[in-house]
């Protein structure tokens, strides 16, 4: 092995273990808690060294954000092809997405309600990004129309299930009612389907 691949490996490895870092102190202190000073004691690197990977915590957040939309990608697909019939198979990928939320909140915060320096919804968007978009996609486009966009039903799809999440996180949605509101959701998207 050459030293430069060497120097390669530890460098993909400090950033493993900075992006870590940064979502374990997030999900558990929140992201206020996640600074380079904090980050840098927690891994024992100085600042310098973490500056020497990313610009600041905007770009840690991104790195966190899309590693996030990587694994909520794979959550959704096992959800989806665990289902049978076009309407089970939407209702199954809207189930993954409200747990993955629920399961994970400082790392869907810093997917979806942070800002992050990640371009949305264009093609210099990272491959996990359209992954997890893919996903949505999948599910919501054999309920669509004729003449419906599936990509703006997938968007409009999504949106229904963020303002979910949203407005229960923030206690402005009971608990006890979100089965119903999601078979709702579900309902009326796939009205027809199956």
């Amino acid at each position: 092995m050459s030293i430069q691949t060497r120097r390669e490996r530890e460098r993909a490895e400090r950033e493993r273990l900075i992006v870590t870092a940064a979502r374990e102190l997030a999900e558990t202190e929140g992201w206020d808690a996640v600074t380079t000073r904090r980050l840098a004691a927690e891994i024992e690197y100085s600042q310098p060294v973490l500056y020497s990977h990313f610009k600041g915590k905007g770009a840690i957040m991104a790195a966190v954000a899309v590693e996030g939309f990587a694994e909520m990608a794979t959550e959704l697909r096992a959800a989806r092809r665990g289902a049978e019939g076009a309407r089970a198979e939407l209702a199954a990928v809207g189930e993954a997405y409200m747990a993955f939320a629920r399961r994970r909140p400082a790392l869907y915060d810093a997917m979806f309600t942070h800002a992050v320096d990640l371009p949305f919804a264009s093609p210099e968007a990272p491959a996990p990004l359209w992954e997890a978009f893919g996903e949505l996609v999948a599910a919501v486009e054999p309920i669509a129309a004729d003449g419906d966009d599936p990509g703006v039903l997938t968007e409009t799809y999504w949106a229904g299930l963020h303002g979910l999440v949203t407005l229960m996180r923030s206690g402005r949605l009971p608990e006890d009612a979100h089965g119903l509101r999601l078979r709702l959701l579900i309902d009326h998207f796939a009205a027809g389907a199956d």
